[in-house]
């Protein structure tokens, strides 16, 4: 009995070790290192549609899956990687590019941070400047107190 569990045991460490293999990325057959290296760095400026913290790249997620394929067969049509970024904005919008371009509808986008933090600046400025005067004020009160009694402590 010990013999047929052993055996059996080991069938199944033979079937997990090779489940991995199911799992393998096939690889893009890419002309050149050149072309490898074009579509990594395509892949990484482009955002998932799914996983919308995660580049093309990284995920992997079925959409971006896809995504990488269709960026392939772009690159294999000889097209730029401007004229890919275009096809997917047209597609996607400008949210599949981890760097939208400046323009009226993205505005807010590059510039509230900025608004953000120099409206936190005047206020840690107004509420400084209230402080400042609080203080002088109550300085300038004790002063006043402290000359009218002070002569008759002397």
């Amino acid at each position: 009995m010990s013999r047929a569990l052993r055996v059996l045991a080991a069938a199944i460490l033979c079937v997990g070790l090779l489940a991995p293999a199911a799992y393998a990325i096939d690889p893009l057959p890419f002309k050149d290192r050149a072309e490898e290296v074009r579509y990594q760095n395509l892949t990484r400026e482009l955002r998932c549609l799914v996983c919308q913290n995660q580049n093309l790249a990284d995920s992997d997620a079925d959409l971006a899956k896809d995504l990488r394929k269709q960026v392939f067969d772009l690159m294999r049509e000889g097209k730029s990687d401007a004229q890919i970024k275009e096809f997917l904005v047209a597609r996607y919008n400008d949210f599949v590019l981890y760097d939208p371009p400046v323009k009226p509808g993205t505005y807010l986008l590059w510039f509230a941070p900025f608004l953000l933090v120099a409206l936190g600046a005047v206020a840690v400025l107004r509420i400084l400047r209230r402080r400042a005067r609080a203080a002088a004020g109550e300085a300038a009160t004790q002063n006043s107190n402290t000359a009218q009694s002070g002569d008759d402590d002397w």
